[in-house]
């Protein structure tokens, strides 16, 4: 069948069933379950008002529900089960985890993602949206900055696979250090803490040009008044940025570190491509990926692990979400 007839297909069914349920479930509210006639025609009426709305919303719960909660109380059962999935072992996987070992590493690792990665990209963004806001080919700048942001993880971690490389011919740090007179080259990638940095460099070069997209649009939504009444005043540009600014996307710079700190906790291909995890740059995600082919109860309780974690940050990112709305 043709792809185009696929899809007219798929949007005559998609849209005909939300409208034939629609009209179906209204006409049974109205007229079966609750008919507006009787004696009881306001009951009736101020019943079915109430119920029409989760009539509505019925479809999108049911989807919700399906997809995420169900795999959600599901992944928790199966978390409670060993390797073997018929031998139940209790809270036995999650004891494990935190008994030391190589979690710890990746726990305190993804911590170290989430302390740098935000805070850098946020503020390296907000910088490059005042500054490129100033320019007369600042449009040209921006969009050589969010360029990074169209590549995958695996494409970026490929290309600053050529700037860590050890060879001097090809790496852009040993060539540097060959310029100054160093014969010995490195490899970034084992050096020990370090190298975390260095994979999280990548994320930064990736997310910057979405933090200075969202924050050079808040601060063009600056009132022109207050930046006026500061120069007046005899503020400084760095008093105007900081005192003045800043303070007014606060809500906005919020939300975009809040983001940025949901994707770090989730990001697992940079790892999985430059080290694979090793030299002691293990995180949850490629820490949870080791035990997937081997022993499905401990990756699923690594699983849920990452998700609790998450899900602070996502109420967060959702409240400030509301207050920048409102």
């Amino acid at each position: 069948m043709p792809v185009i007839l696929q899809g007219l297909i798929t949007i005559i069914i998609g849209v005909g069933g939300c409208v034939g349920y629609f009209y179906l479930s209204n006409m049974i509210l109205d007229r079966v379950i609750f008919p507006a006639k009787g004696k009881n025609i306001g009951r009736n009426i101020n019943r079915a008002n109430a119920v029409r709305p989760w009539l509505f919303l019925f479809p999108a719960l049911f989807v919700l529900g399906l997809y995420l909660v169900y795999p959600v109380i599901g992944s928790f059962i199966r978390s409670l089960y060993g390797r073997n999935p018929d031998t139940f072992v209790g809270f036995d996987n999650y004891a494990l985890l935190f008994a030391g070992g190589d979690f710890t590493t990746a726990f305190l690792n993804n911590m170290l993602w989430v302390l740098f990665v935000p805070s850098a990209s946020t503020f390296i963004g907000l910088v490059v949206a005042q500054l490129t806001d100033q320019l007369s080919w600042g449009n040209i700048a921006k969009s050589l900055i969010f360029m990074p942001m169209a590549i995958s993880f695996v494409g970026a971690s490929l290309i600053w696979k050529f700037v860590y490389a050890n060879d001097p011919d090809i790496g852009l740090i040993n060539a540097v250090r060959a310029f100054m007179g160093f014969e010995n080259p490195i490899d970034v990638m084992q050096i020990p803490f370090w190298n975390n940095f260095f994979l999280m460099i990548i994320l930064v070069w990736i997310q910057t040009g979405f933090a200075m997209v969202i924050l050079s649009a808040a601060l063009r939504g600056i009132p022109e008044e207050t930046i006026e009444a500061a120069i007046l005043d005899g503020a400084n540009p760095f008093q105007i940025f900081f005192k003045i600014k800043v303070p007014q996307i606060l809500p906005t710079i919020m939300v975009v570190w809040t983001t940025i700190t949901v994707l770090v906790l989730k990001v697992f291909d940079i790892v999985y491509t430059m080290t694979g995890g090793n030299f002691g740059t293990e995180i949850l995600p490629s820490y949870m990926m080791d035990f997937m082919f081997r022993d499905d109860g401990r990756a699923t309780a690594i699983a849920f692990v990452i998700m609790i974690v998450v899900l602070p940050v996502m109420f967060w990112n959702i409240r400030e979400a509301r207050k920048e709305m409102r």
